[in-house]
């Protein structure tokens, strides 16, 4: 697969959906942007735990677990600086927040973008096609909804549209640098140490999943519909995998 198209074609949807706030107003749906996000979680969810996962195991060979576990561990201790990747809450309170705390969401976001370049990237060096394109949609699923927040955050905190395009540009252009950089990077690399960039990246993928939705699932009131979003988007997923299988287009 080429790597210049997949590059392109995370950095456009992150553009257009976080764009969109900037040529029009628009306040963001926290019931629409909640579905959103919780069927993206799922999808990745079930990308992580069928392919990306397992994939990475069957490849990766020693240390295997321990590039998982740092991929969570490394988003876990990320956030707990403040680095956060979920702005929904906060952006729904219609409260300013000092430039450091706006600059630490966008720099957080675009750091976990960052990682789904990775594992892109190391993806398509494996030469899987089917883990390509599996980590490739999840990240896509997720990336949507999380780039509109982002364009509706900055221009309501920014108060500056040209401030808020370059807080959109920095999140659109970290997954696609980090595709090129690690496809480039990691030509020629044993194809175990491919892995373990892929599981780190599986680690990541299981943190943001669970993360995005914990929330949801303890209140009473979002409970069971966080939990339908979150089974949607893993059927969503599912079906892709199995409709690939029954068409012939990949042999796993």
């Amino acid at each position: 697969m080429n790597v210049w198209v997949l590059a392109g074609a995370t950095a456009a949807a992150a553009m257009i959906a976080g764009g969109i706030p900037l040529l029009r107003q628009v306040h963001e749906n926290a019931n629409l942007m909640r579905r959103l996000t919780g069927i993206a979680a799922g999808i990745l969810l079930a990308s992580a735990l069928m392919i990306v996962i397992p994939e990475g195991f069957d490849i990766a060979g020693e240390y295997a677990g321990l590039a998982l576990l740092a991929g969570f561990l490394v988003m876990l201790i990320f956030e707990s600086f403040g680095f956060g990747h979920d702005i929904h809450d906060d952006h729904h309170e219609h409260h300013e927040h000092p430039p450091a705390q706006a600059n630490s969401v966008v720099l957080g976001l675009s750091v976990h973008a960052l990682t789904d370049g990775l594992a892109i990237g190391a993806a398509i060096a494996s030469g899987s096609t089917l883990l390509t394109m599996t980590i490739l949609i999840a990240v896509i699923a997720h990336k949507i909804p999380a780039a509109f927040s982002v364009g509706v955050f900055c221009v309501a905190e920014r108060q500056d549209s040209t401030r808020a395009a370059m807080d959109i540009l920095l999140f659109s252009l970290a997954t696609p640098a980090a595709i090129l950089l690690t496809f480039f990077a990691t030509d020629g690399l044993p194809l175990e140490q491919l892995g373990l960039a892929i599981l780190f990246a599986g680690g990541t993928f299981l943190y943001v999943a669970t993360v995005d939705v914990l929330p949801d699932i303890h209140h009473a009131e979002t409970g069971k519909a966080a939990l339908f979003q979150i089974l949607i988007g893993a059927a969503l997923m599912i079906g892709f995998l199995f409709g690939l299988e029954a068409t012939g287009l990949l042999a796993h």
